[in-house]
């Protein structure tokens, strides 16, 4: 995920450890080697990800 995404709404698919498979929109704060730092939209939770583990991104249009 390119540092570009770094302040930007992206919904993701995600996997986390156990192989459940989840689509969430988050605010990417920062990111740094293979770990996303975001805040969930949904529960406005900080959050953690693992680069690899995120299977597809996409940038939220503005209004969307």
């Amino acid at each position: 995920m390119p540092e570009k995404y770094i302040g930007q709404i992206l919904e993701i698919v995600y996997m986390d450890r156990k192989g459940r498979i989840t689509q969430r929109r988050i605010e990417v704060k920062a990111i740094r080697g293979q770990i996303v730092r975001a805040k969930c939209l949904l529960t406005g939770a900080p959050r953690v990800f693992r680069l690899d583990s995120i299977l597809a991104w996409q940038p939220v249009k503005k209004g969307a």
